[in-house]
């Protein structure tokens, strides 16, 4: 892969990563990366280990658990929040990620956390593949 290449698929990269919450399907990023559909999603995994779609996954259920470590909106809202249509699927997607339902996470305690900085947060809470 070229460098120009992965200059383009980071720039589809950090449009998901800022636009997480919109609806982003496949062709529209890869019009982003200047770059036809399937390609991008081949190079897209090649590049950053899983597909466009995992990545936004991630991206989304990453947003939702600060939205419910915070306590003050309902599983539902946080779901449309992070720009989620189906509240089924961001649960099992959650259950997948996180290892426990989003109801579970919003009850349970994140006192413990709460002095630790958010960068340094971040890097032991972003959710990961098995």
């Amino acid at each position: 892969m070229n460098t120009e290449e992965l200059v383009r698929l980071r720039r589809a990269r950090d449009r998901i990563d800022r636009e997480y919450a919109e609806p982003l399907d496949v062709p529209a990023l890869a019009r982003t990366a200047l770059m036809s559909p399937g390609h991008f999603q081949r190079s897209f995994r090649q590049a950053y280990g899983e597909t466009p779609y995992g990545y936004l996954m991630t991206r989304r259920v990453e947003r939702a658990k600060a939205l419910l470590r915070r306590g003050d909106l309902t599983v539902t809202e946080v779901c449309i929040a992070v720009g989620c249509t189906s509240l089924g699927s961001f649960s099992s997607r959650f259950t997948e990620l996180v290892g426990e339902t989003p109801s579970a996470y919003r009850a349970r305690s994140h006192q413990a956390g709460a002095a630790i900085p958010p960068c340094v947060a971040r890097t032991y809470t972003r959710p990961k593949r098995s």
